[in-house]
C-alpha cells in the first residue's frame, strides 16, 4: 500500500509499505477513506519534536471502513464507517475511566510514565504507524473507533479526528463562561476551531491573533476581532480594546513553532529577544534540515506564551493546546504567578469529545467544512505537505484521499 513515511528530519516520502495485520485481540484494520495533514506532523519534520523513528508512517487523523476485527472487539462490525481518535487509549484504566484518555496507563508501550500514545508519532509515543496510508491497524478498537452516522460526510468527519476535538478541549479547559472575552493565538486549523468552540460556549468577544491574511480573513468570517501581529502589537491592542482589563481567557493554538514579528510595533521587542529565542531553539531542535524554504522551525518558541500571559486579565485562565516538546523550558512563570493566572494544558482526550462533536455535526449545530480548504490525492501528499508547511495563502487544512478509497 502507499503511505507517507518519515525517513529523517526534512525527509518524508510516499513509499510502498506492507499492509497492517491484526496483532492483538482488540485490534481492527481500517481501510482509510480520508486522512489529513496536521501542524503536529510538521513539528516532527522540522525537528522541533524529536525522537522520530525512520520508517514511521506519518499522520494521526483518519476516517475509514472497518475491514477486519480481533475477537475482543464486540461493539464494531466489519463494514462499519468510523472516525479514528488521534490519541490511543485502552478504555479501562483509571485515567480512561476518568476521561483522561490522553494519559492512558496501558496504550503507550514505553510504560505508564511515558505519556500520550498517538498515531504517527515519535518513539516516546509508541511509536505507532500513522494514518496517512491506505490501511491502518487501530489498537483498542472498541474504544479507538467511533461509528459515523450517514448524515456526517467523510470530509466533515476527518476534521473530527483531531483538530476540532483538540480545539474544543482547548476552549473547555480555558473555562469559558457566557460573556467572556477570549483571545486565540494562532489562526491555523486548530485556532479556527478554537474560535468556533469559544462561540459555541457563548463567549461574548473573541480576538484572533495571526499574521497570515487568509487565516485572519477566515477568523473574521466567524465573527472574531482580528489582530495582525506584523501590523499591531497584540498585547497593546487587546488592552486598548478591553479598557485596560485584558481578556478573561487565552488559548495558545500555536506551540513551539511560533514566528516572531518582522515588522510593526511588536518587531523591535522581538528583535531584542532574538538571541534568547535562538538559545531556546538550539535546545529544542538541535538538529534541523531546511530545504528550499521548507521545514524551517519557528524562530520564537516562547513568544505566544509571553503574549498570552500579558494579554490576560488578572485571575484569567490560559489554555495551552499548542504542541511543546519536553525540551521546551521557558515560560513567564513569575508574571503569571503574580497576576493570579490559572494555567490548564495538555494533549486532547479525543475520545471524550468526538461523540459529542459528531452529534453537533449531525444535527447541524456546526459545520466543520468551513476550515477544510484543500482535498488532495495521497499521490500528491509530499507537494501538499510543502505548501502547508510554507503557510501558503489559503492553505489552512489539507485532507488526503488514499488510493484504496478511490478504487473502492
Amino acid at each position: 500500500m502507499k503511505a507517507v513515511v518519515f525517513h529523517d528530519i526534512g525527509d518524508i516520502r510516499l513509499d510502498d509499505v506492507k499492509e497492517p495485520k491484526i496483532q492483538d485481540s482488540t485490534d481492527a484494520v481500517v481501510r482509510l477513506t480520508a486522512s489529513a495533514i496536521c501542524g503536529t506532523d510538521l513539528h516532527m519534520i522540522r525537528g522541533t519534536f524529536s525522537g522520530m523513528k525512520p520508517g514511521t508512517i506519518l499522520g494521526h487523523e483518519g476516517v475509514g471502513i472497518v475491514e477486519e476485527i480481533g475477537k475482543g472487539v464486540r461493539n464494531i462490525n466489519v463494514g462499519d464507517r468510523v472516525v479514528i481518535p488521534s490519541t490511543i487509549a485502552c478504555g479501562y484504566c483509571s485515567y480512561c475511566r476518568a476521561s483522561y484518555y490522553a494519559q492512558c496507563d496501558n496504550a503507550n508501550p514505553n510504560g505508564k510514565q511515558a505519556g500520550t500514545a498517538f498515531f504517527g508519532g515519535p518513539q516516546m509515543t509508541g511509536p505507532f504507524q500513522g494514518l496517512q496510508a491506505e490501511y491502518a491497524r487501530v489498537p483498542f478498537a472498541n474504544v479507538g473507533l467511533v461509528k459515523l452516522p450517514r448524515e456526517v460526510s467523510d470530509d466533515q468527519a476527518i476534521l473530527l479526528s483531531d483538530i476540532f476535538p483538540t480545539a474544543y478541549f482547548g476552549a473547555d479547559i480555558a473555562e469559558i463562561e457566557p460573556g467572556d472575552t477570549v483571545v486565540v493565538f494562532g489562526c491555523g486549523p486548530v485556532g479556527q476551531f478554537a474560535i468556533a468552540s469559544a462561540l459555541l460556549m457563548d463567549a461574548g468577544r473573541v480576538f484572533a491573533v495571526d499574521h497570515i491574511a487568509s487565516r485572519l480573513a477566515m477568523a473574521r468570517e466567524q465573527g472574531a476581532e482580528v489582530i495582525n501581529f506584523e501590523e499591531e502589537h497584540p498585547v497593546t491592542v487587546i488592552q486598548e480594546l478591553t479598557g485596560g482589563v485584558g481578556a478573561d481567557r487565552a488559548i495558545d493554538a500555536v506551540g513551539v513553532d511560533a514566528q516572531r514579528p518582522e515588522s510593526g510595533p511588536a518587531a523591535k521587542e522581538a528583535k531584542a529577544k532574538e538571541k534568547e529565542y535562538k538559545r531556546e531553539l538550539s535546545k529544542i531542535a538541535p538538529e534541523t534540515n531546511p530545504k528550499n524554504g521548507n521545514w524551517v522551525p519557528g524562530n520564537a518558541p516562547s513568544q505566544v506564551l509571553e503574549w498570552a500571559v500579558k494579554s490576560l486579565a488578572k485571575a484569567g485562565t490560559l489554555s495551552i493546546i499548542g504542541v511543546y516538546p519536553e525540551a521546551a523550558k521557558v515560560f513567564p512563570i513569575g508574571m503569571a504567578m503574580n497576576r493570579n493566572l490559572k494555567i490548564n494544558m495538555g494533549n486532547c482526550n479525543h475520545r471524550k469529545y468526538i461523540p459529542r462533536l459528531v452529534n453537533m455535526v449531525r444535527n447541524r449545530t456546526v459545520d466543520p467544512l468551513l476550515v477544510l480548504t484543500q482535498t488532495e490525492p495521497m499521490t500528491d501528499a509530499i507537494e501538499a505537505y510543502k505548501a502547508f508547511d510554507k503557510r501558503q495563502s489559503g492553505w489552512i487544512k489539507v485532507e488526503l484521499k488514499p488510493q484504496a478509497a478511490a478504487k473502492a
